[in-house]
C-alpha cells in the first residue's frame, strides 16, 4: 500500500510540473487555495487510516465537501459549506467488528467581503447536523456555533486558518453534549503550472471528555482538466499526532478530487 502510494503521488507530481497547464490553472489553484473563493467546488476528501488503537483497525472516510458562492450585493458574500462523512470502520469498537454509513455532518455559512486588499477573512454560523445513519457514527445531536476564516495570499503563497467551536443545543439526552473546537492552519505554494504543495493542521479539542485528535496533512496537487472538466487532483501522506484513548493511528493517507466549476 505504501508503495502504491509513492507511485501515484510520484506520477501526480510528473503530471503536474510538465504539463502546459493554461493560465487560468494558476489562478483555479489559488482560489482553491482559499477556503471562501468564489468559486463553486464539489470536493471528494478521501482519507484512510490504519494501525488504529490496540485492535490495529482500519477506518476509511470520504468527505463529500461541496462549496457555493452566493452573492449577497455588491460588498459582499456567503460562502456556504457543507462537510458530509461517509464512514467505512474495521477493528474500531471491537474484534472483526465493522461500522458503516453516513456520520454527522457540519454545514458553515462564512460572510466574506468581496474586496479585501490586504487580508481575506470570512465569519459567520456552523451548525451540527444529526443524519447519521449508524449509532456508532453518530452524536445524536444538533449543534450551532461561531465559525470563522482568515488568510493572506502573496507571491504563490497561501497561508491561514479556519475554526469552528460547536455546543450541542438539541438531541437525545441519553447522548453525551457535544462541546468541541476544531482549528485547521494551512500553508500551500502553487507553482504557475497550477501545481501546489502545502498541508494542514487539523486540531480536534472535545471539552467534554477534554480530549485532542491532531493530524498533520501535507498535499501535493495539481490542476488539470478531465474532459472539458477542470478539476483538481491531490494525494498525501497523514500523520495522527494525537488522539483520545489510545485510539492513535499508526499512519493514513489522503486523496482528493475536486470538480470546478468557475463561473
Amino acid at each position: 500500500m505504501k508503495k502504491t502510494f509513492v507511485f501515484v503521488a510520484f506520477l501526480l507530481f510528473g503530471f503536474a510540473m510538465t504539463s502546459h497547464a493554461q493560465d487560468d490553472d494558476a489562478e483555479l489553484a489559488k482560489k482553491l487555495a482559499n477556503p471562501i473563493a468564489s468559486l463553486i467546488s464539489v470536493p471528494f476528501q478521501n482519507n484512510t487510516d490504519y494501525g488504529i488503537g490496540t485492535m490495529k483497525g482500519i477506518r476509511n472516510t470520504m468527505n463529500i465537501q461541496p462549496v457555493v458562492p452566493i452573492s449577497i450585493n455588491k460588498d459582499w458574500n456567503m460562502i456556504t459549506r457543507i462537510v458530509a462523512p461517509v464512514i467505512t470502520q474495521y477493528n474500531i469498537t471491537g474484534m472483526g467488528e465493522k461500522q458503516s454509513g453516513l456520520a454527522d455532518a457540519v454545514m458553515s455559512a462564512f460572510f466574506s467581503p468581496k474586496n479585501s486588499e490586504k487580508l481575506t477573512w470570512g465569519v459567520g454560523p456552523a451548525f451540527l447536523l444529526p443524519i447519521a445513519t449508524n449509532d456508532y457514527l453518530a452524536s445524536k445531536k444538533f449543534g450551532m456555533g461561531p465559525t470563522v476564516v482568515a488568510l493572506k495570499q502573496m507571491n504563490g503563497w497561501t497561508l491561514g486558518a479556519l475554526a469552528n467551536q460547536i455546543w450541542s443545543v438539541a438531541g437525545d439526552q441519553d447522548r453525551s453534549a457535544v462541546n468541541q473546537m476544531f482549528v485547521q492552519p494551512f500553508v500551500v505554494y502553487n507553482w504557475k503550472s497550477g501545481a501546489g504543495l502545502g498541508g494542514n493542521l487539523e486540531w480536534t479539542q472535545n471539552w467534554e471528555s477534554s480530549s485532542s485528535t491532531v493530524w498533520l496533512n501535507p498535499v501535493l496537487s495539481g490542476v488539470t482538466s478531465l474532459g472539458k472538466q477542470k478539476t483538481q487532483l491531490a494525494i498525501g501522506p497523514r500523520f495522527n499526532l494525537a488522539a483520545p484513548d489510545g485510539g492513535k493511528a499508526d499512519w493514513g493517507w489522503r486523496a482528493v478530487v475536486i470538480f470546478l466549476f468557475p463561473k
